[in-house]
């Protein structure tokens, strides 16, 4: 069988889109005068950003900081949990989330996920009793049962904290992921939706919950009067509170605010693109894409499948394959010391046992598939994965990857 690479050279899929060029002359401004602190003006690059992202969100407040896992942390102190809380999350997640907590001296819960990556809500129901909050991570840019999730936690007074850092553009029930809760979060990372390297927002409509983070992420003295809002709830925490220094810087700022006006663009080709080649390996009745759930529109960056009737050798085969085709796919239960594995998180203590989660992820499947390619380019990444699903399931898979 003709190798994919032969046809078309597979498309790399972990470089990012060009900065657009509005950003340029804003970053030669900046780094010939120097003005790289975000609290040296009332209105800088970062202040700029915090406003036009609450007004594309339609949140009140937001806070820019140095990642999505500091804007996760930040908003635990800033709930006030006390040490030691129990914070549930999904056991399908990156260990930044475990991390947060960690840090911020609360303890993490892990919940059952399904094969759909999505939560169990049987065993989220049974570890509510005892919990402080509750910190949902839309992982890989998927979405829970909504519903379900803040109907318990508002009948239990729990606060529910979005981790969005996937699901920039995502709507459920066409409300926007990040503001179902009473904090969203959200990441600049490269491989995100919108790119500055590094970087994350947090963004909520409670003023105490926003003026602590504020003070907590670095707004020292009285930086914080340049943030728009009622001064009387940061005046309440001047100088009761430690300041954790995790602020964004204006380069970052002045890279991202540009991409902004990119984001429906995004959504609506990153969209096409999953379902586009989730609809060709639909064809392998061993590669098995789940549904996306009926309230839920989805923003995906990526493709997440899973590998049906695969033993272990023979999905290591098929991920061996789809390298030589020159799509790299990642097993997350077989990548030796994946973040995304909850075994590997060995700095939470006693690593739970979660049958139907180490089973889903033993045989979850992830791929970058930007926005920016084309059809052609998608065209590939779907036979180089339909190949590979041939060459282990050869009398199952060889129609489908012709």
């Amino acid at each position: 069988m003709a190798l994919a690479s032969q046809n078309a050279a597979a498309p790399s899929v972990y470089d990012a889109e060009p900065i657009p060029q509005a950003a340029r002359a804003e970053l030669e401004r900046l780094i010939t005068s120097g003005d790289l602190f975000r609290y040296t003006s009332d209105n800088s690059p970062v202040a700029l950003l915090e406003q036009e992202f609450a007004a594309m969100m339609g949140a009140k407040y937001a806070l820019a900081v140095a990642s999505c896992s500091a804007a996760l942390f930040l908003t635990l102190k800033a709930l006030d949990l006390p040490r030691g809380a129990r914070v549930l999350i999904p056991a399908f997640t990156f260990g930044a989330v475990p991390s947060s907590i960690v840090h911020a001296d609360c303890t993490p819960v892990l919940v059952e996920c399904g094969d759909n990556y999505r939560i169990d809500l049987a065993d989220f129901e049974a570890k509510l009793e005892g919990a402080d909050a509750v910190m949902i991570s839309h992982m890989r840019g998927h979405t829970s049962d909504m519903d379900a999730i803040i109907a318990a936690c508002e009948a239990r007074g729990l606060p529910l904290i979005e981790d969005a850092a996937h699901s920039l553009g995502t709507t459920w029930h066409g409300r926007k992921i990040g503001t179902l809760g009473k904090i969203g979060c959200f990441s600049f990372q490269s491989y995100k939706m919108l790119n500055s390297g590094e970087g994350g927002i947090l963004i909520t409509d409670d003023e105490d919950i926003f003026a602590r983070a504020v003070i907590m992420s670095g707004a020292y003295e009285h930086m914080w009067k340049k943030h728009p809002m009622l001064s009387d709830r940061f005046a309440a925490w001047q100088n009761k509170l430690p300041l954790y220094n995790t602020r964004l810087g204006n380069l970052s700022a002045a890279v991202i605010r540009p991409q902004l006006a990119e984001v429906p663009r995004r959504v609506r080709d990153g969209r096409a693109n999953h379902d586009y080649v989730a609809a060709r390996l639909a064809t392998c009745a061993h590669l098995h894409v789940p549904d996306k759930l009926d309230a839920e529109l989805r923003a995906p960056d990526s493709l997440q499948f899973n590998l049906v009737d695969f033993n272990e050798d023979e999905a290591r085969a098929f991920a061996r394959a789809a390298k030589e085709r020159g799509i790299k796919v990642q097993i997350f239960g077989l990548s030796e010391d994946n973040a995304r594995a909850f075994w590997n998180w060995q700095f939470i203590g006693e690593i739970p046992d979660l049958p139907r989660t180490r089973a889903m992820l033993m045989k979850a499947c992830d791929t970058r598939l930007p926005a920016r390619l084309t059809r052609a380019e998608c065209d590939v990444v779907a036979q180089a994965l339909l190949e590979a699903a041939a060459s282990v399931k050869p009398l199952d898979c060889a129609t489908a990857a012709e």
